[in-house]
Formats: structure tokens, sequence, C-alpha cells
């Protein structure tokens, strides 16, 4: 078998006992790495620290992993304009999070003969808000409503990297000492 050194340096060809013996003397693992290769390919480390820090890998890449999320905000076509300002808000907000947002308008008796209202509501919307977000899929009519998507400018790792940015600036902030005030003042 082809033996490989606890810290990658190739030793050669042995033979498996004279590995075992090696490995018992270095106090570590034979770990085969390659079952098919000819020779076969095995390498002397520590197991049990090769495993843990294959797992906190693993931990990490899960932690950095980001899921897109679709909120949904509804509106009405004859929408009180503070109402509205409000509504946008909560869209901008869910845009600087890094999460699309899907705006659907609610028609309810005679509104579901104007459609053009709740097409022109929902572009107003989407030029209200274009420095966050851009329109992923155009307003259509579904049935009572009409359904728009929006996708955030940002990726949401960025968003989350500058959350954690912003709230570690203000941390540090909070924690500096003040100036001391001299006597004279």
């Amino acid at each position: 078998m082809r033996l490989v050194g606890p810290n990658g340096e190739q030793v050669g060809i042995v033979r498996v006992e004279d590995a075992l013996r090696l490995a018992e003397e270095a106090n570590l693992d034979l770990v085969e790495v390659a079952p098919m290769a000819k020779p076969p390919v095995a390498k002397l480390m520590d197991f049990g620290k090769y495993k843990y820090e294959a797992a906190m890998k693993a931990r990490e890449a899960r932690k950095n992993q980001v899921n897109t999320v679709i909120k949904e905000i509804k509106l009405r076509p004859k929408i009180d304009p503070h109402d509205y300002g409000t509504k946008k808000g909560h869209v901008e907000r869910f845009l600087k999070a890094g999460d699309k947002v899907k705006v659907t308008i609610m028609f309810r008796g005679r509104e579901q003969s104007r459609p053009e209202l709740g097409r022109r509501l929902l572009e107003r919307l989407a030029t209200d808000i274009s420095e966050l977000g851009h329109v992923e899929s155009a307003p259509k009519q579904d049935g009572r409503n009409m359904i728009m998507v929006i996708a955030p400018e940002k990726k949401k790792s960025e968003a989350k990297a500058e959350q954690r940015r912003a709230r570690d600036a203000a941390a540090a902030e909070q924690s500096a000492p003040e100036p001391e005030a001299t006597a004279a003042e």
C-alpha cells in the first residue's frame, strides 16, 4: 500500500504491517484514503480530529447558508395614502433584509371591472422602491387578485453581513469609553 505521512509527505509503498506499526509508533490512525487505487493509498492521521474538523466545516457552511423567503403584502385598489405609505415601508424593510416580496392586490365587487387601478398601484409601488428592488414578475391577474413579485437588489447573504457589521459597529461605539471632562470646563 502507498503510505502518506501525517504532514502530507509521501512515505512510499510499504506493507500493511509496516504501515500499522508506523501508525502505532506515531500514536496516529491508519486511514485508507483511496481503496480502489493501485496500490491502495492510506494516510497516517488523527481520525477523531479529522472528523471533528469536517463536522465544524459542515456546521459553518450551514450557518452561512441562506434560505430564500417570500414575504407577502396585500393591498386594495382604493388604499388610503397613509396606509400605502405604511405598506411601502414594510416592503422596503423586507427588501433591505434580502427577502423577496409578493405584492397582492385584492379586488372585491365592482373593483374587479377596473384592473387598471390595481396595475397602476403596483407600477407606482415598483417605481417607489426601485433603488431597493426590481420587479421579478410583472403584475398579472389571477382571479380576484393581481400579483407582482419584487426581488431585492442585494442577496440575502450580503444583507445579513451588512446588518451584522452595523450591529458590531453600534456595539463597539457603545462600549467605547467617553472622554473625561477636564477641570477647566
